[in-house]
């Protein structure tokens, strides 16, 4: 009794032994296969765009008082899309208590957009006229029209684009804008100024572009104004592009390190569960002889 009570639970142990092997092998393998998977979630772009952004420091002529003059016209940003048309921009406190207008225009719009797949800024802005304080009747500078657009999009190399159509004058004159480097307007008795034209970069997520950016030093001796010194820009768009999670990309098989190749199995009769199969056989085999050892040793 006691031999037959000891052999059975010991055929019993052999053959979930062996079971226990044949299905460990294809598991074990999946769980390392997927101990290299990510799981990373896509980062969302992002976009901006500005009409008109002004970054001036205005002194009083006793010198005693500095007004900064940083003003902005329909500066948007996204992941929400947003868009903005307003036509003028004013700054208070600085013409005598009243507000100074410093641009009007008949066209200015900017937006952003944002998408699963691209970011988008853009900016327009046409027959438009900007003042610093101290020049009430003469315009900084007059512009037709000029537009600005960065485009990134995921996977794809970012763009970034202006365009300058039609005249412009600066501090009165007309003047002709070269892309290859700077112009520089100087008015006797006023001041001068510096204009960029087109000014564009990009990286392999950004894109960056303003039609026009302008270097002023101004020092017209009205309104109790001594001198204006900063910078201006004119249509100004960027963007970022978002990166598409991992969970969009296709997945490539996993296949066990080292193992031998299908066709190497086909050539020796064997199949992809061959080392599965044989491993069980090994275990039962090792096992089922300890259980026939004991049984032996419990009869003598």
């Amino acid at each position: 009794m006691n031999g037959n009570n000891f052999r059975m639970p010991a055929r019993r142990f052999a053959t979930v032994a062996a079971a226990t092997a044949l299905a460990a092998g294809p598991a074990a393998l999946a769980g390392a296969g997927s101990a290299h998977a990510t799981d990373d979630t896509g980062e969302q772009g992002s976009a901006s765009a500005v009409v008109l952004r002004t970054g001036l420091d205005v002194s009083l002529l006793n010198r005693t008082v500095n007004v900064p003059l940083a003003v902005s016209l329909n500066e948007v940003r996204a992941p929400q899309s947003s868009e903005k048309t307003a036509l003028t921009a004013q700054l208070e406190g600085v013409d005598g208590g009243q507000p100074f207008s410093v641009l009007g225009a008949e066209v200015a719009a900017a937006k952003a957009t944002v998408s699963a797949q691209k970011a988008e800024g853009y900016t327009n802005l046409a027959h438009a006229k900007v003042h610093v304080p101290g020049l009430p009747l003469l315009s900084l500078i007059e512009v037709e029209s000029v537009a600005s657009r960065a485009t990134c999009e995921a996977g794809e190399k970012p763009v970034a684009t202006s365009n300058l159509l039609g005249g412009v004058t600066v501090l009165g004159k007309k003047v002709t804008l070269s892309a290859g480097g700077p112009t520089v307007v100087e008015v006797p008795g006023v001041g001068s100024v510096r204009l960029d034209l087109s000014k564009t970069s990009t990286t392999s997520r950004t894109a960056a572009a303003s039609a026009l950016e302008l270097k002023v030093s101004i020092n017209p001796l009205k309104l109790n104004v001594a001198e204006v010194e900063g910078t201006v820009t004119l249509a100004g768009a960027t963007c970022e592009a978002p990166v598409v999670s991992s969970d969009d990309a296709p997945v490539a098989d996993v296949k066990p390190q080292g193992a031998p190749a299908e066709a190497g199995l086909a050539e020796t009769g064997g199949g992809a569960m061959t080392p599965y199969v044989v491993g069980g056989a090994v275990v039962l085999l090792a096992v089922g002889g300890g259980a026939v050892a004991l049984g032996r040793r419990s009869r003598g």
